[in-house]
């Protein structure tokens, strides 16, 4: 108990320092192209104390002791830098790490040069090697030169000076030791922060952590590993790495693979995996449109896919002619409407889902009963016994939008052809201005989900009769009875009240006129 209260006050020390850092910095910039800044240096911090960490522990195995890297002459480092690429994906000469910029900062009239020369040095150092896609790109959205940070190039080092400073102090532990996470919660901390305070332009890129590790439980019921975890729209990335804070370091065998279409918050996926420690060579996160150009063709299937998808947004749909003809669309025989990609995620995840694997996908709630193109998907998946269970969540979980959100679990191998529909909608409790899902709220529903329980006004196991005999409607409300909380009133005892009152109000009138005749004459 005592390491627990020891590491949540180290967590809350860090959280401080951040919110400090962001208070103290951002200024005239928006919170949300800040975080960018305050992501980079916390990323450059890291992958500098990842590689002398590395270097040290070899050198100092090998009977050297008292090595530093940090120390070594850049001529002397560069001989060990091909097999450093190969090893850990990337190099860094020592004057350029984190540690030895930032004791310059405050010196350096051209510190902006200098982050932009260390930046591009650390990026090219992977080319050409396998990691090159991970690293490629990735301190884009640094722009040392941004009018943002500053009108003049002074104002804008003196900030970038601070910067440094500021990550440095932060209290993040030792790389070696992952017991606490520090750099990954101090990464999760910082986009919750962010994505509150900027409402849709920061939301849609971040699932909260309660959310998240719902999904992540209801697609690892029964398991202790998984070899791969998949999400087609995978924003910051919070979703994929849920899986190994769930089941254990190195529960994830083979890797996380994600595809997404904004490059910021791509480049953001790849540091988060980076600050949460996994290695290069098990993860693949691509920059694209998974509905018209997935990247990951050569690694699906997929046992866990866990998404949060974009609700409503517009696709190609029919007026793409290929479409229709693509493995993943083509089996419902229709495509998804060209005004509503919803049910086009649903269609893509389940293409690629494992024969033994589990998907779970947030839906908007629109998609479980309008009819046309979308009921006839509904129907393609019922009729072929692909659909789980279904869960209504409570309304106002996710940053930037109010509305109460559904969870589709998909599987191949189902053991019967019945669907379990949960209504969640009451399992919150308020936080601030939105709901929130306890530790308690997350076992109620992962137990019901496991068990496949009935419990009356909670959840039903729908028969695929009585799906088709409600036209395929997967709305739980269809399914599940809201129970009336409503007080029983007896008219007669409420009609004799009503009448008690009358007369005791005549009374109370004639005695008013009495005094008001009296004050009269």
């Amino acid at each position: 108990m005592a390491v627990d209260s020891k590491k949540e006050k180290e967590r809350e020390e860090v959280h401080r320092a951040i919110w400090a850092i962001a208070d103290e910095l951002r200024g005239a910039v928006d919170g949300w192209d800040f975080k960018n800044y305050v992501l980079g240096t916390m990323f450059y911090r890291y992958i500098s104390e990842n590689l002398t960490a590395y270097i040290n522990a070899g050198e100092i195995e090998a009977g050297n002791d008292g090595f530093d890297y940090a120390r070594m002459s850049d001529d002397e480092a560069e001989e060990a830098r091909e097999g450093l690429v190969e090893e850990k994906g990337f190099f860094i000469l020592p004057s350029e790490l984190f540690c030895n910029v930032r004791a310059k900062a405050s010196q350096d009239p051209n510190l902006n040069e200098t982050l932009e020369r260390v930046f591009r040095n650390i990026e090219e150092s992977a080319k050409g090697s396998q990691s090159e896609n991970s690293f490629a790109g990735l301190f884009d959205d640094y722009d040392v030169n941004s009018n943002k940070l500053g009108s003049t190039v002074a104002k804008r080092n003196e900030r970038l000076a601070k910067l440094l400073d500021g990550i440095a102090a932060m209290n993040l532990g030792s790389v070696k030791n992952h017991d606490i996470d520090a750099f990954g919660d101090a990464y999760e901390y910082l986009m919750t922060m962010y994505a509150s305070n900027a409402g849709k332009s920061g939301g849609e890129f971040f699932t909260p952590a309660d959310v998240s590790e719902l999904l992540t439980r209801l697609g690892t019921v029964g398991k202790k590993t998984i070899n791969k975890v998949y999400d087609p729209a995978c924003g910051s990335g919070s979703l994929l790495l849920k899986a190994e804070k769930v089941l254990g370091k190195d529960a994830v065998t083979i890797g996380f693979f994600g595809q997404e279409i904004n490059i910021t918050t791509y480049n953001l996926c790849r540091i988060n995996m980076f600050l949460h420690d996994v290695g290069f060579d098990k993860f693949d996160v691509a920059c694209e449109d998974t509905l018209i150009n997935p990247q990951h063709w050569d690694d699906e299937p997929f046992e866990l896919i866990v998404s949060n998808p974009p609700y409503s947004i517009k696709w190609a749909g029919d007026d793409n002619p290929l479409l229709i003809n693509d493995p993943r669309f083509s089996p419902a025989g229709v495509l998804a409407p060209k005004s509503k990609a919803d049910m086009a995620f649903i269609m893509h995840a389940l293409s690629w889902l494992a024969p033994n694997g589990t998907a779970a996908i947030v839906c908007f709630p629109g998609i479980m009963y309008r009819g046309g193109a979308e009921q006839k998907i509904r129907k393609y998946l019922i009729d072929n016994n692909y659909i789980d269970c279904v869960i209504q969540l409570p309304s106002n979980l996710f940053f930037g939008t109010a509305i109460a959100t559904c969870i589709m679990v998909m599987k191949k191998g189902k053991k019967d052809n019945k669907v379990l529909f949960i209504d969640a909608s009451n399992e919150c409790i308020k936080v601030t201005n939105n709901n929130k899902l306890t530790q308690d709220n997350i076992n109620t529903i992962v137990n019901t989900f496991a068990s496949r329980e009935e419990k009356k006004y909670f959840s039903h196991l729908a028969s695929y009769e009585e799906i088709a005999d409600q036209n395929y409607n997967l709305s739980v409300a269809t399914y599940v009875d809201v129970e009336d909380t409503r007080e029983a009133i007896n008219i007669d005892e409420l009609n004799k009240k009503i009448g008690e009152i009358v007369e005791r109000e005549q009374v109370l009138r004639d005695a008013i006129n009495k005094v008001i005749k009296e004050i009269e004459s």
